[in-house]
């Protein structure tokens, strides 16, 4: 690690400063999460093939709930099979390490965070979570858990009549609704902690942004507002992206090409030993 962002990590321990975590796909990938836009997003309507970008519209949904609710059955069955990694545990302990100096925004729908340890209070899911659902009619604004026994679906399993009952509304019997931000849907805060967001960010002194390329418009508003308070910036990836751009060039940035799983439990460690 480069002397003077390790300098900068112990100093940051040793302060008071806010530390936010924003997370995407490429922390899930190290736990074998594909990220949908490959050739395992695509789904088979009768001849025709959808993209992820087609697939994960309120439009589609309209159009076809039962196919976009087969292809959210097989994306839990995917995560579920996943496992949290090492850089998902890292966090855990910077959770418990900072308390209320710690964030962690993320995009990915996966639930890893939450597994691994991570507490829902500190953890703002701006995409929403595939384990969840929630009336497509809005009869309460209220989230619940998809029913077990629709959990671990394989591709392109069809319903049965008991499914369709267990993804109807337990308050006034309308279908239910993926708990996640679709790509033709806007951020808001009751679900996904969109102005919440945007607070943490104004007070953020150090912004940690690891495996997001910052396709979607809230992490970007993130990562500018850090930035234009001259805050510090580590932006950890495989490869070179927009937010690397922002961070090295920003006053306090740095780039770190590497897995989270490594680079996380390293950045960790370094803010355990200035605290003892």
């Amino acid at each position: 690690m480069d002397r003077h962002l390790e300098k900068i990590l112990q100093d940051f321990a040793k302060g008071s400063g806010r530390l936010t975590i924003l997370t995407g796909a490429g922390i899930s990938a190290e736990s074998n999460i594909p990220t949908f836009r490959g050739p395992e997003g695509y789904w088979t309507i009768g001849s025709n093939e959808y993209q992820p970008q087609e697939m994960a519209t309120y439009r589609m949904f309209r159009q076809k709930p039962e196919e976009v609710w087969k292809w959210y059955l097989y994306r839990i069955n995917v995560c579920k099979k996943a496992q949290p990694n090492p850089g998902h545990h890292a966090l855990v302990e910077m959770e418990t390490l900072f308390k209320d100096r710690f964030t962690l925004i993320t995009q990915n729908v996966d639930n890893l965070h939450l597994r691994a340890g991570n507490s829902f209070v500190k953890t703002f899911q701006i995409h929403g979570n595939v384990f969840f659902m929630r009336c497509a009619d809005e009869c309460k604004r209220k989230i619940f858990p998809i029913p077990k026994n629709l959990a671990g679906r394989e591709k392109n399993e069809t319903l049965t009549e008991t499914d369709r009952q267990l993804l109807m509304c337990p308050y006034c019997g309308s279908l239910t609704r993926p708990h996640v931000l679709w790509f033709d849907e806007m951020y808001n805060e009751h679900y996904y902690r969109y102005h919440s967001a945007l607070k943490v960010a104004e007070e953020t002194n150090l912004l940690v942004v690891v495996g997001t390329s910052g396709a979607t418009s809230l992490p970007n508003q993130v990562v500018w507002d850090v930035k234009n308070r001259n805050g510090i910036i580590i932006d950890i990836n495989i490869e070179k992206n927009p937010f690397s751009n922002i961070a090295l060039n920003s006053r306090q940035g740095f780039f770190i090409k590497q897995p989270s799983g490594e680079i996380l439990p390293d950045i960790l460690q370094r803010f355990k030993a200035a605290i003892k």
